[in-house]
């Protein structure tokens, strides 16, 4: 059991083991979400993060350990967000067409989004940086964490929030529009990109490629007008 033991210590201290841990919890995730013929409510994200913290929590490792191999991951965070300009260009003219209401949509959505999270955490009885940490959590994670540092709020925290809210966008998205009897691939997807940064992003491409390139465009430009709001808000806030 010793031997055991030291073995243990010994990968766990180690970034490539997290690594591995992390890709295979997201491909345990997207098998189950495929066996369960693609339910938003088997959302691969969900799953991997529940599989982590259960490894985690039941090893011990503080979150600093496991993010040493994480971090790989998080690093190519960067590219992937510069990489959402390939949509904005292969969809230029569908942009230029609807510029006026995707403005409009992007303007509402993305206030909404940022002064909703501090109406409730203000009821809820938050206050200071906690309060702050909230308001960026709309948008894609890289920048969100940015944002979220230059306003005075807690960027781990906000890096929680950000998961959890595309989590829920991708869960609940598809079958929100369904209900509101939504069809146009467009505004789902826009509406997606903005609410639910990447993850609803990646879920808006599971379900049509129309709504997940105008996901991604509202991802991409809900980050840019978050970075250019917040620290007005938080300004306002404070």
């Amino acid at each position: 059991m010793s031997d055991l033991t030291d073995l243990w210590i010994y990968l766990s201290a180690g970034p490539l083991l997290w690594l591995t841990a992390t890709v295979l919890a997201y491909a345990i995730g997207d098998a189950a979400f495929r066996a369960a013929g693609r339910s938003p409510w088997v959302n691969p994200v969900l799953v991997a993060v529940a599989l982590l913290s259960a490894t985690l929590w039941s090893t011990g490792t503080p979150y600093q350990t496991y993010f040493g191999g994480a971090q790989f991951v998080h690093f190519l965070l960067g590219p992937a967000t510069v990489a959402l300009a390939l949509p904005l260009w292969a969809n230029r003219g569908l942009l230029r067409s609807a510029a006026l209401p995707m403005v409009a949509a992007l303007l509402v959505g993305s206030l909404v989004a940022m002064l909703s999270a501090v109406a409730v955490g203000w009821a809820f009885g938050l206050r200071g940086a906690v309060l702050l940490s909230l308001v960026p959590k709309s948008a894609t994670s890289p920048v969100a964490l940015g944002v979220s540092e230059v306003i005075g709020g807690l960027p781990t925290l906000t890096a929680a929030l950000v998961i959890l809210t595309g989590i829920i966008g991708a869960v609940v998205v598809t079958p929100l529009y369904n209900a509101l009897g939504i069809t146009d691939w467009r505004a789902r997807g826009f509406a997606t990109g903005v609410a639910a940064h990447g993850i609803g992003t990646a879920r808006a491409f599971q379900v049509h490629e129309t709504a997940g390139a105008f996901a991604g465009i509202g991802m991409g430009l809900n980050a840019l007008l978050t970075a250019l709001l917040a620290p007005l808000i938080a300004r306002w806030l404070f």
